[in-house]
């Protein structure tokens, strides 16, 4: 698997703006809080990722109708859908200076109520240890998604289907996409957003 990065300006990867607002005091104190438990900054990355995933519900899951879409928004609501998750997530790690981004891959939303392709959002992290960058996806673990922090062998929510038409992407964004962007913040309930996941991303018509 070769992961490709869309910028090869690190410092893309570590910023701070009105989405990732990192330097919100609460984001501030629960990176603090998870880097003093573990040892190292390895097992902070997998601290982060796990609290992300299994502490923050993804919205549908509790049927929350409420959008989120800053990193501190979701981390005041305790839940987010897959796109506001890894804001969360790249907002902790770049806290603590660990370079992170935004993948996405193209999914069936339903194969049963919803068969239609429609993007998902999940986090590049370099892994310093490793001299890696990795994918993790902290949409949250339900039955029939089992998405795990593994450096070696990939494990997130959704195994891609070619033939089904489902598409994966490799690159990794130094900022959320701008169409998926104008979509949370123009839409004010998950309940329309459902109707209208985006299906296209600007990174991609740029190219």
């Amino acid at each position: 698997m070769n992961i490709v990065l869309y910028s090869n300006k690190i410092d893309e990867y570590l910023k701070h703006d009105d989405v990732i607002d990192y330097e919100n005091e609460a984001i501030t104190e629960l990176a603090d809080k998870l880097f003093k438990k573990t040892n190292n900054e390895f097992d902070f990355i997998k601290a982060a990722y796990e609290f992300v995933r299994d502490t923050i519900s993804h919205s549908a899951d509790i049927n929350k109708d409420v959008i989120t879409c800053t990193a501190s928004e979701v981390l005041k609501a305790g839940h987010g859908i897959c796109f506001e998750k890894s804001h969360l997530l790249t907002a902790l790690l770049r806290c603590k200076s660990i370079p992170s981004g935004f993948c996405y891959q193209k999914i069936i939303l339903d194969d049963e109520t919803a068969p239609v392709l429609v993007y998902h959002g999940l986090n590049g992290v370099y892994i310093k240890d490793y001299k890696k960058w990795i994918r993790l996806d902290a949409r949250g673990n339900k039955n029939g998604v089992n998405a795990q922090f593994s450096v070696e062998t990939e494990q997130l929510a959704y195994p891609i289907r070619p033939k089904m038409g489902e598409e994966d992407n490799l690159m990794v964004y130094p900022a959320p996409d701008i169409k998926i962007m104008e979509k949370l913040r123009k839409i004010k309930t998950r309940t329309e957003l459902w109707d209208n996941l985006p299906t296209e991303l600007e990174y991609e018509l740029q190219h």
